[in-house]
């Protein structure tokens, strides 16, 4: 395919966290790079074609779900050579399982420029939907972001998840779906059976679905809505709070940030 290269970016490639898959939550940076690119390349199966809806008419559209990373970079490398700008879009943010540090390396070795656009996480995302803030005072003031061990990781054993559920912090469960049943009897180590659960699929997706159970009923509801893939978990005690305290006034809720309270003072606020 023969394009005209874009005067408005630089040749380099230009790696953008697309978010959860609403284009309305891409960064402003990140639509500006999307729609002025000479070359776009994403993975199909995980960014929404949404997301590349301003894309120029004659950019050159490479597709990377039947594609492994020694087919990707070259192609990558050889378009920044031909003077070309490459927008290499990731699902999600690209700091979280994203395959991103072998790619940056592979063009550092290159000596082939290329710049990080951060993107909204799936979590970060479900949280909104839920109404919920995932840090309560006195309650949780804590997010663990982590997956389950399987075939594309393995994980260090420091970090299995029984560990980490010991914290009974806000915990958000990546690539689960397939290993869920395990999942949960981890998690009930430690979290009480009744201890809430968003299941978040397709999160920002048109198709997107959100059900909110109590742990011992995680797994079940996941094989019954036949999730494999594309679901995140947020078990957390503070989603506990949004049936009971939404409609309380603020000054009735169990728990209360400090920031705003009139008996704290701070350097922006007078005595």
């Amino acid at each position: 395919m023969s394009i005209s290269p874009s005067h408005s970016l630089k040749p380099a490639v230009y790696f953008i966290g697309a978010g959860p898959g609403d284009p309305e939550l891409l960064t402003i940076k990140a639509h500006k790079i999307i729609a002025s690119a000479d070359v776009v390349i994403f993975a199909d199966s995980l960014v929404p074609k949404q997301i590349l809806q301003d894309v120029r008419p004659d950019a050159e559209l490479i597709r990377t779900g039947n594609k492994t990373l020694e087919e990707i970079i070259p192609l990558t490398i050889a378009r920044v050579k031909a003077n070309l700008s490459v927008a290499r879009i990731h699902s999600g943010d690209l700091t979280l399982y994203s395959a991103v540090r072998e790619q940056i390396q592979a063009l550092a070795a290159a000596n082939i420029p290329y710049e990080l656009i951060p993107g909204i996480s799936a979590f970060q995302a479900a949280a909104a939907k839920l109404e919920a803030e995932l840090t309560v005072p006195d309650l949780v003031q804590t997010i663990i972001l982590t997956r389950i061990g399987g075939r594309a990781s393995a994980m260090p054993p420091e970090e299995e998840l029984s560990s980490l559920a010991a914290h009974k912090a806000s915990l958000c469960l990546y690539l689960a779906a397939r290993h869920i049943e395990d999942a949960q009897e981890r998690l009930l180590q430690h979290y009480s059976l009744d201890t809430p659960v968003a299941i978040c699929f397709r999160v920002g997706w048109p198709d997107e679905k959100i059900w909110v159970v109590p742990l011992e009923k995680m797994a079940q509801t996941t094989k019954q809505q036949k999730l494999i893939r594309t679901t995140l978990y947020i078990i957390s005690p503070a989603l506990g709070e949004i049936k009971g305290d939404a409609r309380l006034p603020f000054s009735d809720l169990k728990s209360r940030s400090r920031l705003y309270h009139p008996e704290h003072s701070h350097l922006f606020r007078p005595l």
